[in-house]
């Protein structure tokens, strides 16, 4: 997982006015909590923003007061009528402390089954995990080249060292179910009998709640 600085202005007051004053300067209010003590600042929005949105995930070193505090991006608040962020929350990294938080899903390959006409149904586009960042990858990599009409790739089938996922096992990341027209050989009929049912798993899987960044 990258590393990117953030340069941030300590909050001399905390409150409504303060907050609504700053955001009219391009500024967004921050809290960073999880260590010692909360300490709350400020963020210019544009600098912000080049990290939020990407489907990327990152380690912030926030600059502040002449310290730097290591923090991971926990929770935004959006204005309902704009889409721009008004708050952010930051969760300190504690050396030695796993940490829970979300990393994005990134497909790739031309999988066997989409070329006989199957169709690519993504469940997650992040999986929550929990461990040590430095064991964080920039994303969970899945190759579907192998996947056959009715086969899939489950949470149980990744493999990342010391990082736990936390999901049931058998919940379906990615599959290949059968489309209209599609060609279907012996392999791939095989695949669909041995993956009965996987339309359930895969329902409750789009159903999960996955939880937000934080120390455990």
């Amino acid at each position: 997982m990258k590393t990117v600085s953030l340069s941030g202005s300590p909050r001399e007051n905390v409150g409504k006015k303060d907050a609504k004053n700053l955001r009219a300067k391009g500024q967004i209010p921050c809290v960073v909590y999880g260590g010692k003590e909360q300490a709350h600042f400020s963020v210019d929005l544009i600098e912000l923003s080049k990290y939020v949105y990407t489907p990327a995930v990152f380690k912030f070193e926030v600059e502040l007061d002449g310290k730097k505090i290591d923090a991971i991006l926990k929770d935004l608040q959006f204005d309902p009528v704009t889409d721009r962020i008004i708050h952010a929350d930051f969760l300190e990294v504690i050396e030695g402390k796993p940490v829970k938080m979300e990393l994005p899903v990134h497909v790739f390959g031309n999988s066997v089954g989409v070329k006989n006409g199957g169709r690519l149904a993504t469940s997650f586009r992040r999986i929550a995990v929990q461990g040590m960042p430095e064991d964080f990858p920039d994303a969970i990599e899945i190759d579907i080249t192998k996947l056959r009409i009715g086969q899939s790739i489950r949470i149980s089938d990744l493999d990342l060292p010391n990082v736990t996922f936390l999901h049931d096992d058998d919940a379906v990341v990615v599959g290949v179910r059968t489309a209209r027209m599609a060609i279907v050989d012996e392999e791939d009929e095989e695949g669909e009998e041995g993956e009965e049912g996987e339309e359930g798993a895969e329902g409750a899987a789009e159903g999960e709640e996955t939880p937000a960044a934080e120390n455990e």
